[in-house]
């Protein structure tokens, strides 16, 4: 009995000095998407990294100029085994479309939400929020497919946009095809629509990643597309529970980024 006991201790030791000798390195580095890893070092509370990982071919979209999309979403957490991170896999029917996840704490809880394309191959993407509980992933809100396969939606970010304390998170419907500035406010389990604007965009088929996004030059929040031809640099308010744009002038990949910098 005794060396029984003494065998199922060393099986144990075995296997946690295993899964110690796992975690040496950063899990991100063994994904087939380490680009995609996402930090906030600025976040005292958990969920400092997010990334992809998991190739899979079920969807063939290739909008963002790949064959292969991500099925798994991990977290780097406190407190859910360090540089192991924790993932969440997609069922058969689903791959995150998307570049990168985005970290933002959308309920002021201390507790950073991310923030992922997630695409139906049936019925299109959707924009989808994951809620770290302390021990699980788990998804807490999502806006409704766009209905029709090979259609996506390209993030701008999150943002208290018009001041009001809340959140709102904002993504192009379709830039390729719809163009529509779509906004819509957060509260936990529920994202409701507040606005929308058509004649922009912030993705081109192919590209491996999305233009513009949220700009804060010291006078409030403002959305940074390109318009739908790509022939203008706009900026856009969330003011009154409308959207009103503005022309920064003309479209160029340098122009895009120093906007952004509020240059």
């Amino acid at each position: 009995m005794r060396r029984a006991a003494l065998a199922l201790v060393l099986a144990l030791a075995a296997v946690g000095a295993s899964e110690a000798a796992a975690c040496d390195q950063p899990a991100w580095l063994d994904s087939d998407f380490p680009g995609s890893m996402t930090e906030d070092l600025d976040t005292r509370g958990p969920v400092r990294r997010a990334w992809f990982a998991d190739a899979v071919g079920r969807y063939g979209h290739g909008i963002l100029g790949r064959t292969r999309e991500p099925e798994t979403l991990w977290v780097d957490a406190d407190g859910n085994h360090g540089l192991c991170g924790h993932a969440v896999t997609l069922d058969a029917a689903h791959v995150f479309e998307d570049i990168a996840p985005r970290l933002a704490d959308l309920d002021g809880d201390g507790v950073n939400e991310v923030i992922v394309v997630r695409t139906h191959v049936g019925q299109g993407a959707q924009l989808a929020v994951y809620r770290w509980t302390g021990s699980d992933l788990v998804l807490d809100a999502a806006t409704p497919y766009i209905g029709q396969t090979h259609r996506w939606l390209a993030p701008l970010g999150a943002a208290d946009l018009d001041g009001d304390g809340a959140m709102e998170l904002a993504y192009v419907d379709r830039p390729h095809l719809a163009k529509i500035l779509r906004v819509w406010r957060y509260a936990p389990g529920k994202l409701t629509e507040v606005a929308a604007v058509s004649g922009l965009s912030n993705h081109r088929i192919g590209e491996d990643h999305i233009s513009g996004g949220i700009r804060d030059c010291g006078d409030g929040p403002e959305m940074i597309t390109a318009s739908g031809d790509w022939a203008t640099l706009v900026a856009t308010r969330l003011e009154g529970g409308a959207l009103t744009a503005r022309t920064l002038g003309r479209y160029a990949p340098d122009a895009m980024a120093a906007a952004m910098a509020c240059r």
